[in-house]
């Protein structure tokens, strides 16, 4: 078996179909079955089963994936820091962002770009959740996610401070503004809230809501943030939202009011990673620019 091998195998078992995958290593489904069946016939001994349109994987093939993950990331690293040694700090800075994991991240990769400059970037956003999945697989190297985020035992996270939400509304409401707004008077608004595949924060809401068995009037969900905050201005509903999307989008003809910390009604931004992988330089890096920039809680 050779590195390439490997790499086909790793993408098999986090797959689970051959067909996925090819796809996401970019072959045809049948050379790439024609290497799983030579796999096996070198090492005699099954490394899947297959049921009906999923694949299981064998003991044999379980171990195998662990070993083919060690292989693979020392391979990398090998060839990431020998050519550091050879022509200086370069390589590349893989990184999920969630809609509004980290106001000041423009301004991170500009510093960071200054002390680096042969360092290119791959930055990929999506919503929290589906950005885990990037850092298991390997996709990115690190993610700022929205938290809390059931994570499980295999990331480890970096966690940032925590921050309020605020009621944003047209103005016209049937509550006084002049304190913190609690849940018990949100329940009775028409409730618009951030999609769950938009901020991360859709869930932890509605369990806040659950926590303090209050029955939120929910209108439905939006997934964009421009649109939401259009939806609200016109008074067609109130939401909820982290600070930091008031800090990002300003100029909308919204009030805005802080709610009072219930029930967990906070939130913060989380930077993860895989435990047991070795970090690149890039990444060690730029986890040391965010903690001398005094952004972590």
């Amino acid at each position: 078996m050779d590195i390439r091998q490997l790499r086909y195998f790793i993408a098999i078992v986090e797959e689970r179909t051959v067909s996925a995958a090819a796809k996401r290593l970019h072959l045809s489904q049948p050379p790439l079955s024609q290497q799983l069946k030579a796999m096996e016939e070198e090492l005699g001994t099954p490394l899947v089963e297959r049921n009906g349109k999923t694949l299981g994987i064998t003991e044999a093939g379980h171990r195998l994936y662990e070993y083919a993950l060690q292989m693979v990331e020392l391979m990398e690293a090998a060839k990431t820091e020998v050519q550091e040694v050879g022509s200086g700090m370069n390589g590349k800075l893989a990184i999920g962002v969630n809609t509004l994991s980290v106001e000041e991240l423009p301004e991170l990769l500009r510093r960071f770009r200054l002390r680096y400059p042969k360092i290119s970037y791959k930055i990929q956003q999506s919503e929290s959740s589906h950005l885990c999945q990037l850092v298991r697989s390997r996709a990115v190297e690190l993610a700022f996610i929205r938290l809390p985020l059931d994570l499980g035992d295999d990331l480890a996270v970096l966690h940032f401070d925590q921050e309020p939400f605020y009621l944003i509304s047209s103005g016209d409401l049937p509550i006084d503004l002049d304190r913190e707004v609690s849940l018990a008077e949100l329940s009775e608004l028409p409730l618009l809230l951030p999609s769950t595949q938009g901020l991360g924060v859709h869930y932890l809401i509605l369990n806040a809501f659950a926590e303090l068995q209050l029955e939120p009037n929910l209108l439905g969900e939006c997934s964009d943030i421009a649109l939401l905050m259009n939806l609200v201005s016109s008074g067609f509903g109130v939401s909820i939202v982290p600070e930091t999307l008031l800090k990002q989008h300003p100029g909308y003809p919204i009030v805005s009011h802080k709610i009072a910390d219930e029930a967990g009604m906070t939130s913060s931004v989380g930077l993860v990673a895989l435990r047991n992988r070795r970090l690149s330089k890039a990444a060690l890096h730029f986890i040391e620019l965010l903690q001398s920039s005094g952004d972590k809680g």
